[in-house]
């Protein structure tokens, strides 16, 4: 679950980290008000969407007049922002952020993650902040640094010294930048964060380390602990077809091709997908629908593949361990019945009550095509969606 800037924001306010002021706005004049209320004569109009880039994008804008604060909220209030993460068809600005005016000198990056090839918590760190870090992470990788935690130990004092050596930072900004480690990294700990991310963290003119923007990720499986950020989750920055699926508790993720995958089973899914391109096709999606998979959520499945027009072929593949083979065969005939499919259906079944399975399959009076193994059903959905 990702969160807005301002949400984001709110957390580092609250656990001690400087963050410039700002208020979110959902109208042309509740900014125009948030911007009276700051104060100034210089304020920062951002859209808030779940995607980096805004920028470049024109989702952020420098006011220097109210009147411009108007026009710059109203220029993106109700918009699809497309940026280099968001795909062409964009994510839709809802909120905009009114923040004062930062005196930046200098733009850093700093980001925490899971570093999956050591099992530790990571911080990465460059001098070379602000819209261009994932080219400086290609082209000067040099200038990137970072330092695991020990979960035993947790974050040490010399960690911290060497990434503010690395960007440069007086005694001062020194102090700073370790004081707001520590706090990042509790912050990152309690609030079960998968990613937190800050680009810029800046230097101000008076010489004072700020997060000038905020990105915080938390990991899903644990917002059954997490109920206060559970509630500031933005569907309308999530797939629709995700978020049907979630509420189905079916593991989905929308994909390009026009295959259709359903799989019980996130391994077997994989390679159900790595099957279809290696014989030529372009899978739609990936689908899991659980080891423990009912005839209730097959249906739900099919509604859900069938919702993407671009499919022209779907790929059942059930491997039957947990769960029946045969239950499988009575939801795939009732859903195919239910929804009306009208694109060829391949179905591979195997394990328990397998041969029951086929026998209800190949009786269903439905058009439906069996496969022995999981290359022939690659092979016949690929022809059949040709």
């Amino acid at each position: 679950m990702n969160l807005h800037e301002y949400q984001s924001k709110r957390l580092f306010a609250d656990y001690g980290i400087a963050v410039p002021r700002g208020i979110p706005a959902d109208s042309p004049d509740s900014a125009v008000k948030a911007a009276k209320q700051l104060g100034g004569n210089l304020w920062v109009v951002k859209a808030q969407v779940h995607a980096g880039g805004r920028g470049k994008a024109g989702g952020v804008k420098l006011a220097r007049t109210l009147d411009d604060v108007k026009k710059f909220a109203d220029g993106m209030l109700g918009t699809q922002l497309v940026t280099h993460q968001t795909g062409p068809e964009g994510l839709p600005v809802n909120t905009v952020y009114i923040e004062e005016g930062s005196e930046i000198e200098r733009e850093l990056y700093l980001s925490m993650l899971v570093d999956r090839e050591v099992s530790r918590v990571s911080f990465i760190a460059s001098a070379a902040g602000g819209m261009d870090i994932e080219k400086v992470a290609v082209e000067t990788p040099e200038k990137i640094f970072s330092v695991s935690v020990a979960p035993d130990a947790g974050l040490q004092d010399y960690q911290a010294r060497l990434l503010a050596f690395g960007l440069e930072l007086d005694k001062k900004q020194q102090r700073q930048f370790g004081d707001l480690l520590k706090k990042l990294y509790k912050l990152y700990l309690d609030t079960d964060a998968s990613l937190i991310e800050v680009n810029p963290l800046i230097t101000n003119k008076a010489g004072d380390v700020i997060a000038l923007d905020g990105k915080i990720n938390i990991d899903g499986s644990a917002l059954f602990r997490q109920p206060n950020i559970a509630a500031l989750r933005d569907p309308s920055q999530e797939d629709e077809a995700e978020r049907k699926a979630a509420a189905h508790d079916l593991n989905y993720v929308s994909l390009d091709g026009n295959i259709a995958c359903m799989v019980n089973g996130a391994g077997l899914a994989m390679a159900t997908m790595d099957l279809i391109k290696l014989h030529g096709g372009e899978p739609a999606n990936f689908l899991d629908v659980g080891g423990g998979a009912t005839a209730e959520r097959v249906s739900a499945a099919f509604k859900l593949i069938l919702s993407n027009p671009k499919v022209s072929a779907i790929l059942v593949n059930i491997f039957g361990g947990i769960v029946r083979c045969d239950l499988i065969a009575e939801g795939i005939i009732s859903a195919v019945k239910e929804v009306g499919v009208e694109v060829p259906v391949v179905v591979r079944l195997e394990g328990t009550n397998v041969m029951k399975g086929r026998e209800l399959l190949a009786n269903s009076g439905l058009d439906i095509i069996a496969a022995e193994d999981l290359t022939d059903a690659a092979r016949k959905a690929v022809a059949s969606a040709a």
